[in-house]
């Protein structure tokens, strides 16, 4: 079979080998965690939850009480590249308001 013979046409007008194997990895899921402190005001953690994670007024309340009850609550899971850039996004927003609220980005799963 030559290599003329194997390649076939894509729908966006690539070419692509028809017989070689192609395997998509989805990329590990990474949790950003809000971590508890005391002096970020529960109001200040509500609105990062919905500017940063997109959260619902009810969802970002959940995870505020989460967050203030056990110490941490989970705001989203993510690839690690945008788990890392919401974590920062996060903790520069804290800063500029003159909160230390800090961010934890653990693999799902880990301890």
């Amino acid at each position: 079979m030559s290599k003329k013979d194997r390649e076939e046409e894509t729908d966006c007008g690539c070419l692509a080998l028809a017989d070689k194997k192609t395997q998509l990895w989805r990329p590990r899921p990474w949790c950003v965690f809000l971590l508890n402190d005391d002096y970020t005001t529960m109001d200040f953690v509500v609105k990062v939850l919905r500017s940063v994670f997109g959260r619902s007024l009810e969802e970002a309340e959940a995870i505020m009480m989460k967050v203030h009850r056990e110490g941490r609550g989970l705001a989203g899971v993510y690839p690690l590249d945008i788990a890392e850039s919401l974590a920062a996004e996060t903790m520069d927003k804290a800063r500029a308001a003159g909160f230390p609220l800090r961010c934890e980005v653990k693999i799902q799963g880990g301890k």
